[in-house]
């Protein structure tokens, strides 16, 4: 079911300190649900749109002890429970002979965690999203710098926020259509 209306208003920059600064002062005004797109990483943006940190190497820490255990635990019962042999009078369970297969399922399962905790937490793939149909947006992978301030901000109200993004000094204040 796909939702009709508008989804927000995204302002247009010339440069990365112009589009850093009005996070800043949207933020200050108290707008929460926005975002920037930038055609290259810029750290300002990550503090002044006050982003949390990343759950992905929580989900890597996980992944890798479940991985490490399932590894271990696995050799354990086909050598031990599932058909033991006791070969030249050896211990049946000898912890060296098992790390190397641990370790190896410690990184393959921590590598799987990684790649679908972070698809997962981007919410991908996601090959739309409502940004994409504002006119000039396919600026932000080559040269401009964009504000998207969401629709279902607390604060939001079309007319004053299309103010106060002009207030700005954008290039052009667009809405975004859902």
């Amino acid at each position: 079911m796909e939702k009709k209306g508008l989804y927000g208003l995204i302002a247009e920059f010339d440069t990365p300190t112009d589009v850093v600064n009005a996070v800043h002062k949207a933020y200050d005004a108290g707008y929460r649900k926005m975002d920037a797109y930038t055609p290259f990483p810029i750290e300002a943006l990550n503090e002044a749109l006050h982003l949390k940190r990343s759950k992905v190497p929580l989900i890597v820490l996980i992944g890798g002890i479940v991985g490490a255990l399932g590894g271990y635990l696995l050799q354990y019962w086909a050598s031990n429970i599932a058909y033991p042999m006791n070969i030249g009078g050896r211990p049946m369970h000898t912890w060296p002979m098992f790390i190397v297969i641990t370790f190896e399922c410690t990184i393959l399962v921590a590598s799987f965690s990684a790649v679908l905790g972070m698809l997962a937490l981007n919410g991908l793939p996601q090959p739309y999203h409502p940004v994409f149909n504002s006119p000039r947006f396919e600026l932000a992978s080559r040269t401009n710098f964009f504000l998207c301030i969401e629709s279902d901000d607390p604060e939001f109200d079309e007319r004053k926020t299309r103010e106060f993004l002009e207030q700005l000094s954008p290039g052009k204040v667009s809405d975004v259509e859902h």
